[in-house]
């Protein structure tokens, strides 16, 4: 899968996983007015999220701390699931 990291209106790190098909540029375009952080691919492993390479039509290459911002992005939304209703 891929991955592209914005930087939302108030500062939060958000991460958007999509399809390796999709290429960063069009999902780059669905979302115009965040900045972009970091994008690359994303892989699931035993120990967790592992986060590696790039997009070279976004400019923009993965971080050390890419894979902790999809970890803590993926609890927060089970603990939002959890809590609800």
């Amino acid at each position: 899968m891929k991955y592209i990291v914005f930087e939302d209106v108030g500062g939060k790190q958000i991460p958007i996983l999509f399809p390796a098909k999709i290429m960063h540029l069009e999902m780059r375009e669905q979302i115009p007015y965040s900045k972009v952080l970091s994008a690359g691919y994303v892989f699931h492993h035993e120990s967790g999220f592992v986060c590696r390479g790039g997009s070279k039509e976004l400019n923009a290459r993965s971080r050390p701390e890419d894979s902790q911002i999809i970890t803590d992005f993926f609890r927060e939304s089970e603990d939002r699931y959890r809590n609800r209703p």
